[in-house]
């Protein structure tokens, strides 16, 4: 299988980039500029982003909405401190967020990534039972197939053996990673799993209908209502990790949305921003909020990251949901999803495709193994697009500004690469 293009590649210099094996792995490719759906590249090609880097550029980049907010709020105030003090920006953005959120969903705490609003989460659930004087409770309930981001103890909640984790296994939290439930039979196991364990259990954490690095795998809105139901029957608190699924990606604006659920606390990152700035929240309902109310200090919250409400990263949030307000995004997702779904069919008559799976602007073939997955890469930027596989899969989940033309460049690319995989593997 062929090299990667000539003329593409720049050596990685003094930097150690993320999930790669620095001694083997082939150049990364140098980025020079971006705008709309497009990655145009130091040697002038231009790739079409097939993967809105990692899930964030739902307006696409270099929106000029956006932009303007950041460079008005730089020439303000581009950051504070968020202890004892606090911004409009945030103020706005917390107002914003828990007006278009389920109901509920009301208290915002800042951070600046997934993984940490993630963390947060965590420390507030163990926290609202130690305040409410229910110490015994310990440990997170979570699923095979999950992936909830790379600090100590969000990967103490994703997949044990699949996931990306299995090295630290004696140092991680022991946790409660089960299947997940989709069928009468599988919940009647989970049903008596929690017979014997919810009480030593402080939440259920979930992705909602999309499992995202663990697989892309999929799940009804049943499933996540019923598994809202036995949280709740058992006392315990439902999160919902809506990094990747929140503001649209799904169909909806946020994917609990679908099963007419609200969670005990959501965590939002990745789209927040429009995929220009860091920033994420975890977001809890009121009752949550309420336990740490006390004249006692120790019962506070004791959490605080250094660059937490942004004004920069908060006013892009602002402009952010702005252009949900007064551009077709939901409208444009269910476009990309009706092509997704006759465009991808093909793939799925080839030897060693496994499955084809559409879900809002998502779409999904999964092979039997990836294990030429640098030459894939490489076709694919041969192909003039920018898309990355990993584990046993090929996806897309595009701007959702992308032009018609440019999506079917991404959708013929998959096809015609994946048979020549096929043909070859």
């Amino acid at each position: 299988m062929a090299d990667s293009p000539a003329g593409t590649n720049t050596p990685a210099g003094h930097l150690w980039l993320p999930y790669t094996q620095m001694k083997t792995t082939p150049p990364p490719i140098e980025v020079a500029a971006t705008e709309g759906a497009q990655i145009e590249l130091a040697n002038g090609r231009r790739l079409i982003d097939g993967v809105s880097s990692w899930w964030t550029a739902c307006h696409g980049y270099n929106h000029p909405h956006i932009r303007a907010a950041v460079q008005r709020q730089l020439e303000v105030m581009p950051h504070v401190m968020f202890g004892g003090l606090v911004h409009k920006p945030a103020e706005i953005l917390s107002q914003r967020l828990a007006a278009m959120l389920p109901g509920g969903l009301n208290r915002v705490f800042f951070s600046e990534s997934g993984s940490v609003s993630v963390e947060i989460a965590m420390k507030m659930a163990l926290q609202y039972f130690i305040n409410r004087g229910e110490s015994d409770r310990r440990k997170f309930i979570a699923f095979e197939g999950a992936y909830h981001g790379d600090t100590i103890g969000a990967m103490s909640v994703c997949d044990p053996e699949e996931g990306m984790h299995s090295l630290f296994s004696g140092l991680l939290p022991e946790q409660h990673v089960v299947p997940l439930p989709r069928t009468e039979s599988e919940f009647a196991a989970f049903d008596a799993f929690l017979d014997r364990h919810a009480g030593e259990c402080t939440a259920i954490i979930m992705e909602p209908l999309v499992q995202g690095a663990g697989g892309m795998k999929f799940h009804s809105a049943t499933v996540l209502a019923a598994l809202r139901e036995r949280a709740q029957d058992h006392g315990m608190l439902f999160i919902l990790d809506e990094i990747m699924t929140g503001f649209g990606r799904t169909g909806t604006m946020f994917a609990c949305e679908q099963a007419d659920i609200v969670p005990d606390i959501i965590t939002l990152s990745k789209a927040l921003t429009g995929g220009t700035m860091a920033l994420a929240a975890t977001i809890a309902t009121e009752r949550v909020f309420d336990a740490f109310l006390s004249d006692d200090p120790g019962a506070a919250l004791m959490h605080g990251p250094t660059y937490m409400a942004n004004p920069l990263a908060c006013a892009a949030a602002i402009a952010s949901l702005d252009l949900f307000e007064s551009e077709p995004r939901l409208a444009e997702v269910t476009a990309i999803e009706t092509h997704l779904l006759t465009a991808l069919e093909p793939c799925r008559e080839m030897p060693g495709v496994v499955d084809v799976r559409v879900k809002g602007a998502i779409g999904v073939v999964q092979l039997e193994d990836l294990k030429a997955i640098d030459w894939l890469k490489s076709r694919f930027v041969e192909e003039g697009v920018w898309i990355r596989p990993f584990g046993d899969i090929v996806y897309l989940m595009p701007p959702f500004i992308i032009g018609k033309y440019e999506l079917t460049q991404l959708t013929g690319s998959v096809v015609k690469v994946v048979r020549e995989w096929s043909q070859q593997r």
